[in-house]
């Protein structure tokens, strides 16, 4: 019987412990033109912002040191990616208070379409940007369809792709709103292939580089 090769995604969360304790955020390439009369012309070459981390700054024990260790080794370095906990940015809504199934607007209902795709929008002014979201946490997603609450057992989220999906009797009608609220994790790999200890420098209190980027779905 021929096996199938393994997926180049792992559903497994980088040591949380860890992450909650390094830095990073949102990046985007940006192309300015300075023209001859000293005016700019400036091109965004991405359509999506993308996430870097340093994971480094959540390791203090040797201990942690040994499960980064042990999880870039699972990883093949840069060849799976996995989940990783952004701290400031794992919430439909803001990092304090409750998650409400009324957090983000994921669409309007035709009465037809039954998969909806979990997205974040960032901002409110004149060009509000809408991040997709592939990873969420399933069980923590709460459905609304015109402000009431959906039934868990009307609306089935998949965790790997952030679809939701209604029931046959529960398609929402033509005009109402779609609307979650969640936690999820970022899709990332490690952005080397070399992962460099050196413990006379940690014990010193230098911190190991653990370079993260996030896979764009």
């Amino acid at each position: 019987m021929a096996i199938e090769p393994p997926s180049d995604f792992h559903e497994v969360r980088f040591p949380l412990d860890v992450a909650l304790r390094g830095s990073g955020g949102p990046s985007r390439l940006t192309e300015i033109v300075t023209l001859a009369s000293g005016r700019e012309h400036r091109n965004s070459r991405w359509a999506d912002s993308r996430r870097r981390y340093d994971a480094g700054f959540g390791i203090r024990t040797l201990d942690a040191l040994h499960a980064v260790l042990s999880f870039f080794e699972e990883r093949r370095g840069r060849l799976y990616g996995f989940r990783y906990r952004d701290r400031v940015d794992a919430r439909s809504g803001p990092p304090s208070g409750p998650i409400a199934a009324t957090d983000q607007v994921l669409g309007l209902g035709d009465g037809t379409t039954r998969v909806f795709q979990l997205a974040k929008t960032y901002g409110t002014g004149p060009m509000p940007y809408r991040r997709i979201i592939a990873k969420p946490v399933a069980e923590s997603v709460r459905v609304a369809v015109d402000g009431v609450a959906v039934a868990p057992a009307q609306v089935v989220c998949d965790g790997t792709t952030g679809r939701l999906t209604f029931a046959a009797d529960a398609v929402p009608g033509a005009g109402l709103r779609v609307t979650a609220g969640f936690t999820f994790d970022v899709p990332v790999r490690f952005d080397t292939d070399d992962l460099t200890i050196d413990l006379s420098a940690f014990s010193a209190g230098e911190i190991p580089k653990v370079p993260l980027i996030e896979i764009v779905p």
